[in-house]
């Protein structure tokens, strides 16, 4: 583990938002860990040290971008920042009918190019929803911007990926939770 990302680590850990008991994801799988992004967002001394930190990844990539686009809930604090921080623009994917949309009036120019960021992937669903947005409304995905990325490599996207942390919990479907798991009471904290 980089300094950076021991760094990031410990941010997570001295706010409480690495948790641990018996999880079930956004994505449907169950985890004996979660990253409780809401705990680290409380701080913004955290946010403004975790967008920082981001953005010098993604200057390293040579991603350039003049509009942030998050999805809500979990992307919100972070994308906010990163895009203050860059002094870009800031937009927001919210669920209507059980799916991503822009409203508000959000609208992108044709070609306009935006940064998708987001706080935790584990398969990346909401992150492939962004780019699916950003194209309908006529912009270009650059990139994707994540805190922590926990998809042991299996979330995959056709635009470059950047995240602070990685670190992988084991992951397990409904139907297969270890008996070890599965004997503590699970909880679904939300994103």
């Amino acid at each position: 583990m980089d300094a950076t990302q021991q760094e990031v680590l410990d941010i997570f850990t001295r706010t409480k938002a690495l948790l641990q008991g018996h999880f079930v994801l956004r994505s449907g799988l169950h985890s004996g860990h979660y990253f409780q992004c809401a705990q680290v967002c409380q701080r913004m001394d955290a946010v403004e040290r975790l967008a920082t930190l981001l953005l010098a990844k993604i200057s390293s990539q040579g991603l350039k971008f003049t509009t942030v686009l998050a999805p809500a809930m979990g992307g919100l604090v972070i994308g906010q920042e990163v895009a203050r921080q860059a002094k870009a623009r800031y937009i927001f994917a919210e669920k209507e009918n059980n799916a991503l949309v822009l409203r508000r009036g959000f609208t992108l120019a044709a070609g306009e190019p935006v940064l998708v960021v987001e706080d935790v992937v584990t398969r990346g669903g909401r992150v492939n929803e962004c780019l699916s947005i950003v194209r309908q409304a006529g912009g270009t995905p650059v990139g994707i911007a994540m805190l922590v990325d926990r998809s042991t490599g299996t979330a995959r996207f056709d635009v470059p990926a950047v995240s602070l942390l990685e670190l992988s919990f084991p992951t397990y479907p409904a139907d297969a939770v270890p008996a070890d798991l599965a004997r503590i009471p699970v909880q679904k904290p939300g994103s």
